[in-house]
């Protein structure tokens, strides 16, 4: 935790040095030298601090819609006002750091790339929202400085925790903040920062080892603070958020409660810890895919309810985080928290049909979002059909046969997904009505 004085609190004004006492009267009833020159650097320090940060309140685009952004010039060609990219931290440290005695260096071409992906969409206007991951090495050195320190040490995780105790993460995530959230945007402008991966799935998603509920809470709730203060460092109204999957009431399926906890359960246990340790503005980054990830028939979730005692939020009932946010305990400032869909998609079934379920269940769950104000985004994943993901296609484009993710050719959910937030998406939405078995979206 930074020691210094935190003069960048929302909502603080910024500080002059007339502020800090630095007036002729004060320094003559002084009369010192030695002590008019440490105020004198105290208030340029104090000034500096100002100046590098950046006071301008968080955007407010025309609507919700957004990608995790594969081709950018396709991205702003969909008309796209928010998206994610993810960041590996541990690809941006280098091994000419020395953690001891808290000196870190690093990956300037990796921080190039990055800046050459964010740049070109915030400048178009774009909310940009970074995924901060630590995905492991085959270094077990640079493991040991960049992963928590109770991770899995057989390297077969795809996601890891960041390491909170040695400097690492919060040097790292200020280094970025003042790169693309400061006062200096001349790289790029991120507003949003989504920490780790689907915390509540802790050993698979945001790999901190075997733990009960309270330690995973408790070792994220201390990445996500250090991180909000390295953000507020540089920016007044940048936003941190939490990441869940969709699971509420239960945990991952298979797996021990020392792997992954309910969400809902997760999200209280680290509310009740950010309190008791001083509570900040965290906000959510949650992961409503429909209930199967292979079923893209959203709206026929079979399992999932409106009550709080739901096992799992999907946009079926999305509802229920939202109203689960205004309990009185949950509030920041007497407000709830804002929400965003940061990554959720529908599956393209190899069936007759099967492009036009993927396409009725977007329309489903744009028409649903619209009707939650506090969900500020919705972040379609992904662009283009992914060969490793589990064999779901869950694309706008499909991948060119024997690739990856090399882009194809796209689907019906292309041309619906660009015309979502303009004139033409209600015939081409209500087109699609009749496959849901709805009578109105309203139902």
């Amino acid at each position: 935790m930074n020691s210094s004085p935190n003069f960048d609190a929302p909502g603080l004004p910024q500080r002059s040095q007339a502020g800090c006492g630095c007036s002729e009267a004060g320094v003559g009833r002084m009369g010192s030298f030695s002590l008019m020159l440490r105020l004198f650097l105290s208030c340029l320090i104090l000034a500096t601090i100002a100046s590098a940060q950046n006071a301008d309140p968080f955007p407010k685009p025309p609507n919700v819609k957004g990608i995790q952004v594969q081709m950018t010039d396709d991205a702003l060609a969909l008309g796209i006002h928010h998206a994610t990219i993810n960041v590996n931290i541990t690809a941006l440290y280098s091994p000419k750091s020395q953690p001891a005695k808290g000196e870190f260096v690093w990956n300037e071409n990796y921080l190039a790339s990055l800046d050459q992906q964010i740049k070109p969409l915030s400048d178009a206007g774009v909310v940009v929202y970074l995924i901060i991951i630590a995905y492991p090495s085959k270094n077990p050195a640079i493991n040991a400085v960049t992963l928590h320190q109770a991770h899995r040490k057989d390297l077969k995780f795809t996601v890891g925790a960041p390491n909170t105790t040695n400097g690492f993460f919060s040097a790292v995530i200020g280094m970025l903040a003042e790169r693309w959230s400061g006062a200096h945007p001349e790289h790029g402008r991120v507003w949003g920062w989504i920490i780790g991966n689907e915390a509540n799935s802790h050993f698979l998603w945001n790999n901190l080892g075997l733990a009960p509920l309270e330690t995973a809470a408790s070792e994220y709730e201390k990445a996500v603070r250090q991180a909000q203060q390295a953000i507020r460092r540089h920016s007044q109204q940048a936003r941190v958020y939490l990441s869940f999957d969709h699971h509420w009431s239960i945990g991952m399926h298979n797996v021990s409660a020392q792997e992954a906890v309910p969400g809902r359960d997760f999200l209280d246990t680290f509310a009740r810890l950010a309190r008791e340790r001083g509570d900040f503005d965290w906000n959510i980054a949650w992961h409503p895919y429909p209930e199967n990830l292979g079923n893209p028939r959203a709206w026929a979730d079979p399992n999932v309810t409106h009550d709080d005692s739901t096992v799992k939020v999907t946009f079926k009932n999305l509802d229920v985080l939202p109203k689960h946010l205004e309990k009185p305990e949950l509030l920041f400032a007497g407000k709830p928290r804002r929400i965003i869909l940061s990554e959720q998609g529908f599956h393209t079934l190899l069936t007759p049909d099967g492009e036009k379920l993927q396409a009725a269940a977007f329309a489903y769950a744009w028409e649903k979002v619209l009707t939650l104000p506090t969900i500020d985004a919705f972040i379609y994943h992904r662009h283009v059909d992914h060969a490793h993901e589990g064999g779901v296609r869950f694309g706008l484009w499909r991948n060119k046969p024997h690739s990856v993710v090399e882009p194809h050719s796209t689907k019906l959910i292309y041309d619906l997904f660009k015309k979502a937030g303009t004139a033409e998406w209600r015939a081409a939405a209500d087109a699609l009505l009749p496959v849901t078995g709805l009578k109105a979206w309203s139902e």
